[in-house]
Order: structure tokens, then C-alpha cells, then sequence
């Protein structure tokens, strides 16, 4: 049997009187491979703490084996000023009894294995996903028992996400990550502890992948709701029994006036756990009709001497959902930042339709003043807001992102890295939008505000552009994927699973630290080519592509010609005039619907025949 190397009994956490969690009790063996899952502001992250022993419980017992070791990675990691990629592991490697020359090789081959090439190579020269993979890799140099991770796939790009899951699966320790990444947990953790009030001992503990959980998650849930509505049957029974004997003064009725009592406090207890707060995040289109709303040809950019991108396309339509999939500096934040209209790109062009409306969704939360309050974050003008129409008292809109009242006076810097991005996305609801550029949304949500969010995507009339490391969330949601090669080329592909398809038939090496450009390794075979060039059609196909553009061009216009014609006022009161200007915007939206059919249908010969 596998020994135990940590347990809790009875943690309770509490900032004034209300706990954050109470009465958990679990414990981790030899071998764990554990997902930690959890609403945002259940205290998984003040949960670690407790674990790591940098902070104490308000009550209850934790206790560890005898000089076990624990490395831990938090959410957010800090490097002194100053530091070097192999002073950090080299500082991590040290420990008592250990030789200086083991600690200098063992945190040289950390280094090599992690892709890192320079032991000098500044810390602060690194990107946000190679900061987090040092971070990973610091805790793992010291050779612990134990793991400890607070969302570790937080600004790794999925080439990083991929690399942390392949090394989970192989390293010989016990690891507890938590983590709102379905996919990752679905790959790497054995056991899934779920913290959570709606359970009757705080937490569920389940021993099974991902997918397992939720099927026990399920039947947990279903099970108590089946005993809470069985336990309402009988306060309501007890109730009326006491509105009749309410002046019964025997032992026995005391007795059952004391159960009665019992039951209501147990029924109430049981409510207020199960009562499941939810985010409800409605984007607003503004239900523009227009066939395309931005069109990008051959777009280009670069930073000094570095190339970001290189004759890059994209043709949005409303409906259109395109996920960008990139390695950190592949260019993915520099394509939105373009798209918005914020940067001038060096070569190409961008059309959009007149007035298009954008609304943006900032990676760095750089939006986000930490002076601002919660009310004049929501409401900069007054004590209300207008959705849909309608006006809404500040308090109201609050409360539909799970803030309560006496949050509004808040300043933001006093929020986690969750209900801030939850802030962002109640500010993004309030401005109506034809495109919305999404620059990693889900970092810092929990899942069930992750599937909420999902819904809404999948629901908004507009176009839309996603970046994000959540591969649930780019598979269920996107229409079409446009990955860059870190080299500047956009690669098209038609789902996630093609594109690990691709990447499996060629792999591709990680990038050098800091610049985010993966190297191609052999076997470029399968993989498609890149955005806006041609695959293999006939010759009149060909031909038919090439003037495609110009004729939906032309199409629009003369069906914008016949839609002013129906709406001049002058045949208004000609009633034979106005029938035939009606009765010929038929045919020239025909006209146009035609053509955007035969340009997907040519399109997705395209894609195959580059596959």
C-alpha cells in the first residue's frame, strides 16, 4: 500500500466570519496524480498555501511525513531581480548534503530537458509562458515527494501545455495540480478533488480521470437532491403536524417539536449548499446583416529585424468563429492588435464594413485600473447601466457576475485574477459588437463560468476572433483555426483535431526561450498550406477563385444599388414602382448568397486537397 505523505483533517480557512472552506479532510499517497477543481472563491489557491505551510488553517490538522520533500508552483511566480535562467535552477537544485557539482549538473540537465540553451540568459528576458515553465521546471530541479501547482497551464501556449503534460505523465512523484483546463486534467491527473460547498463534507474526492468525476459529480448531485426533496417531504409533514398539535405539551411531542426543529436546520443547511451561483454572460451583437465585416489580404509585420507575420489573410463573416493557435511570440496578439485597427500593419490590407464595431478582450487585463471601484468599473457615468435597452441598476449588473453589494466600493486591485476578468467580460456585455477579438478570456475562470461563457460565444451573431490555450473551448467553439508558425505564416486548418493531426505527422521543436518561434523538425508532410495561398483545384476552378472576390464585390454592390432604390421615397407612393424595386432584390440576393456558397464550397476543396 502506498504510503502517505500528507493529510488533512478538519481545514477550516475563514477572513472574518464567513469561511472560506470548512471541515476538509483528505489525504495524498505515494503516487497521486491529483486535479483540484473548484468554483472561484472556494480557496484552491489558500488551499496550497495551507499545504505548502506558508499560511495556517483557522482550525483543523495538517501533518506531513517526516522530511518530505515539497516543491511548489504558484499561480503568479516571482524570480529575484536580476536572475539568470541557470542561477534560479541552480539555487533550486541546492540543499543540505548536497554537493555543489550535483546540484550545478542536475540543474544543467533540468535546463536542457525544459529547452532552455543559455544558463545566463536573463530572466526578464523571457516571455510569460517560458517564466512559467521555469517556474515548473524550479520545482521540479530540487527532486521533490511532492508537487504542488496553482494553474499551471496559465501563459503556456498549447506547444507548452502539451510539453507540462508529457512530463507529468512521466515524472516518478505524487503531484496535486489545480486547474481549470478540462483537457490537461483529463490527461494528467488519476483523482479529482472537487472543493465545493454544495457537498455535504466540502469536497467530493474521486478516484478516476476527468471524465469519471463528472459522471460521479453527477450521481453525488442527483443523490442529494433526491434526499433533500425526500427530507422537505418530512419538514412539511412535521410542520403541519405541529399547526395542529401546537399547544401539546407531552415529552413526546417535545421530542418530536425537537426533531422537527432538526430537520428545518438540517433542510436549510442543505438549500444554501446546493444553491449554485452562475455567471450569466450574454454578448450583444448588434444583428448587422452585412455579408462581410472584415476582409484581410497578405498582411505583414515586423518588429525591427524579427518578421512577426508574413502575408497573412482572414475573411471575417458573422458567424464566423476563428481560433488562433500560435506559441507565445508567434504573433497572435500582434494579429488582434491589427485587426482592432490599434497597429498599422506594414504590408497588406485590411477592409472593414462601414462603422464596424469591435470590442476587445485584453490578455494583460491591461483595461484594468486597480484604484478603480467595482461600481465605477461597471458604471463610469452614474449608479446604472443599459443592456439590451434596457437600464439596470448597478447593483443588479454586479450581482449577475456573482459580486455582491457591499463589493461595489471595492477597488479592483483588491480582486482575484478571476472576478477580475469577470469585471471585463460584464464591461464587454454592455458595448454591442459586430467582431469581438478575445485574447485568452478563460485564464483565471472556473469552469462553470467556463462553460456559461462557451454558450455565449456559440450564441453571438457577430464574427469572432479566440485566442486561447483551453482546448475545449477552441475545439467547441471555433469554426475554422488559423495557426502561426512563429515564422510569420498563418496555417489554415478546419478543426483541433486536424491540426493535431498535422502536428503529429510533423512536430515541431520548442521554441528558443523568450522568442516564442518554433524550430520545424523533419516530417512536413500532411501539413496544410498556408492562409490565402492556393491548393490543388482545375484550372477553371482556379480561374473562378481568383475572380471570386470581385464578383461578391460586385454582387454587393448592385445589391446595395437595388435596396436604395426599393427605400427612395419617391416611388414610395408608386405602387407598381415600388413592387418592381422590391421584386428585384430578390434575385440580386440570390445573386449574392450564390456566390458566398460557391466561395465556401471551392474553399473547402481548398483545405482538403491541402491536407
Amino acid at each position: 500500500m502506498p504510503d502517505l505523505l500528507l493529510s488533512c483533517q478538519d481545514l477550516t480557512k475563514a477572513f472574518g466570519a464567513a469561511p472560506l472552506f470548512e471541515g476538509l479532510s483528505f489525504g495524498i499517497t505515494e503516487g497521486d496524480h491529483i486535479g483540484v477543481v473548484g468554483p472561484n472563491g472556494s480557496g484552491k489557491t489558500t488551499l496550497l498555501r495551507i499545504l505548502t505551510g506558508e499560511e495556517d488553517p483557522s482550525s483543523g490538522v495538517r501533518t506531513m511525513r517526516r522530511m518530505l520533500r515539497v516543491g511548489y508552483v504558484p499561480q503568479d511566480p516571482r524570480f529575484a531581480a536580476g536572475a539568470t535562467v541557470g542561477g534560479v535552477l541552480g539555487e533550486a537544485a541546492s540543499g543540505p548534503g548536497i554537493d555543489p557539482h550535483e546540484a550545478d549538473s542536475r540543474a544543467l540537465a533540468a535546463m536542457r530537458r525544459a529547452g532552455y540553451s543559455d544558463p545566463e540568459q536573463p530572466v526578464t528576458a523571457l516571455s510569460g509562458g517560458w517564466l512559467k515553465r521555469l517556474a515548473i521546471t524550479r520545482g521540479l530541479v530540487g527532486e521533490p515527494d511532492l508537487l504542488l501547482l496553482d494553474e499551471p497551464t496559465n501563459h503556456l501556449d498549447l506547444e507548452g501545455i502539451l510539453w507540462l503534460e508529457d512530463l507529468l505523465q512521466r515524472v516518478p512523484l505524487a503531484f496535486l495540480a489545480v486547474s481549470h483546463d478540462r483537457y490537461f486534467l483529463e490527461a494528467i491527473a488519476t483523482r479529482i478533488i472537487e472543493i465545493n460547498r454544495a457537498f455535504a463534507s466540502g469536497l467530493l474526492d474521486v478516484k478516476g480521470r476527468y471524465a469519471e468525476y463528472l459522471e460521479k459529480k453527477d450521481a453525488q448531485l442527483a443523490g442529494q437532491a433526491a434526499y433533500q426533496e425526500s427530507l422537505r417531504n418530512r419538514v412539511r409533514g412535521e410542520l403541519e403536524w405541529l399547526s395542529r398539535k401546537a399547544r401539546a405539551r407531552t415529552r413526546k411531542a417535545k421530542a418530536r417539536i425537537d426533531e422537527a426543529g432538526r430537520l428545518r436546520g438540517e433542510l436549510a443547511d442543505l438549500d444554501a449548499r446546493a444553491r449554485v451561483a452562475a455567471v450569466d454572460v450574454d454578448f450583444s451583437g448588434t444583428e448587422r446583416r452585412t455579408r462581410r465585416l472584415l476582409v484581410a489580404r497578405g498582411l505583414g509585420k515586423s518588429y525591427g529585424a524579427r518578421t512577426v507575420l508574413r502575408d497573412v489573410s482572414v475573411a471575417l463573416a458573422p458567424g464566423t468563429r476563428l481560433g488562433l493557435l500560435g506559441t507565445n511570440g508567434s504573433g497572435k496578439t500582434t494579429l488582434l492588435r491589427l485587426l482592432a485597427g490599434l497597429e498599422a500593419p506594414d504590408s497588406g490590407s485590411i477592409t472593414r464594413a462601414p462603422d464596424l464595431r469591435v470590442v476587445t478582450f485584453d490578455q494583460k487585463r491591461e483595461r484594468i485600473d486597480p484604484a478603480l471601484t467595482l461600481r465605477r468599473a461597471l458604471a463610469p457615468a452614474g449608479d446604472s447601466v443599459v443592456f439590451n435597452g434596457a437600464s439596470i441598476h448597478v447593483a443588479g449588473w454586479a450581482k449577475r457576475f456573482l459580486f455582491l453589494p457591499e463589493q461595489l466600493e471595492m477597488p479592483l486591485g483588491r480582486f482575484s485574477g478571476g472576478e477580475q476578468a469577470r469585471v471585463l467580460i460584464a464591461r464587454l456585455m454592455l458595448e454591442p459588437a459586430d467582431l469581438l477579438l478575445l485574447d485568452e478570456p478563460t485564464n483565471d475562470l472556473d469552469i462553470p463560468t467556463l462553460e456559461v461563457l462557451e454558450e455565449s460565444l456559440l450564441e453571438f451573431a457577430g464574427a469572432l476572433v479566440l485566442v486561447t490555450h483551453d482546448r475545449h473551448l477552441l475545439e467547441r467553439v471555433s469554426t475554422s483555426l488559423l495557426a502561426l508558425d512563429g515564422k510569420g505564416a498563418g496555417i489554415a486548418y478546419a478543426d483541433y483535431a486536424q491540426w493535431e493531426i498535422a502536428r503529429e505527422a510533423g512536430e515541431t521543436a520548442p521554441d528558443p526561450p523568450g522568442s516564442g518561434s518554433p524550430a520545424p523538425r523533419a516530417g512536413e508532410a500532411g501539413k496544410p498550406r498556408p492562409a490565402g495561398s492556393p491548393g490543388r483545384l482545375g484550372y477553371l476552378e482556379q480561374r473562378e477563385w481568383d475572380a471570386m472576390e470581385a464578383r461578391i464585390e460586385e454582387a454587393e454592390r448592385d445589391l446595395a444599388a437595388r435596396q436604395k432604390a426599393a427605400h427612395d421615397p419617391v416611388i414610395a407612393s408608386d405602387h407598381a414602382a415600388l413592387s418592381a424595386a422590391l421584386a428585384a432584390l430578390a434575385p440580386a440576393q440570390e445573386a449574392v448568397d450564390r456566390l458566398y456558397a460557391r466561395w465556401a464550397e471551392l474553399e473547402t476543396k481548398l483545405r482538403a486537397t491541402a491536407r
